[in-house]
């Protein structure tokens, strides 16, 4: 039995409720660096408007980490997502 959904991706090599656990897990990861990014920019932006600019700098720096971990795990998850169609 193969199974197509609407964009066309063939699930047939998948068990009924398998789930892509690894890609799962990465998308997680992605998520959660996504959200830290976003609360060290609101930090960062609390910071500049009180003029304490060093602590509004390192919460940017911060940030970009965060920024730069969620593209990576995102990149991780399509690859991983792509590799079970």
């Amino acid at each position: 039995m193969v199974v197509v959904l609407s964009a066309g991706r063939n699930f047939a090599h998948m068990k009924y409720g398998e789930k892509n656990t690894m890609a799962h897990e990465a998308h997680k990861k992605a998520a959660e660096h996504h959200e830290n990014a976003a609360k060290s920019h609101k930090a960062a932006s609390e910071h500049h408007e009180k003029g304490d600019h060093a602590a509004a700098e390192e919460h940017s720096k911060k940030a970009h980490e965060h920024s730069t971990e969620a593209h990576k795990h995102s990149s991780d998850a399509h690859t991983k997502s792509a590799a079970k169609k």
